[in-house]
């Protein structure tokens, strides 16, 4: 579980550095360092980035919640919980990459996939 836990949480970097990574180009790095008080709009594929990397902080409580939950509840089934969280991580991995393209049935369809990791960790706790 611990494994899925960093990868979930590599992912979750990735996509916090990422919208960053994007507007660097656009502003160049004087700006980049200083305070940024105005950010220029973002282009499509930024704006993308920054809903991804919203949509997998609403999502990541309930990842870390479930995750600890089957790492100390000692009646939770961990191999399952760790299929779900297996699931989600890889859902979430091929999710970002389908919404900067934006893909719109696939990337809905690894969110639910997402989603149903989810369903597995905390099924694996009863």
């Amino acid at each position: 579980m611990l494994t899925w836990i960093f990868v979930v949480l590599a992912i979750y970097y990735i996509g916090l550095f990422l919208p960053s990574l994007l507007l660097l180009p656009r502003i160049g790095i004087p700006a980049y360092v200083g305070s940024r008080d105005a950010d220029p709009e973002p282009h499509p594929v930024h704006a993308r980035a920054i809903r991804a990397h919203r949509n997998l902080l609403e999502n990541l409580a309930p990842f870390l919640g479930l995750a600890v939950l089957a790492l100390l509840l000692p009646g939770a089934d961990g191999a399952a919980a760790a299929r779900g969280a297996m699931i989600f991580a890889v859902a979430r991995a091929v999710y970002l990459p389908l919404y900067l393209a934006a893909v719109p049935w696939l990337r809905s369809l690894s969110w639910t996939v997402g989603f149903v990791g989810l369903a597995m960790m905390a099924l694996a706790l009863v």
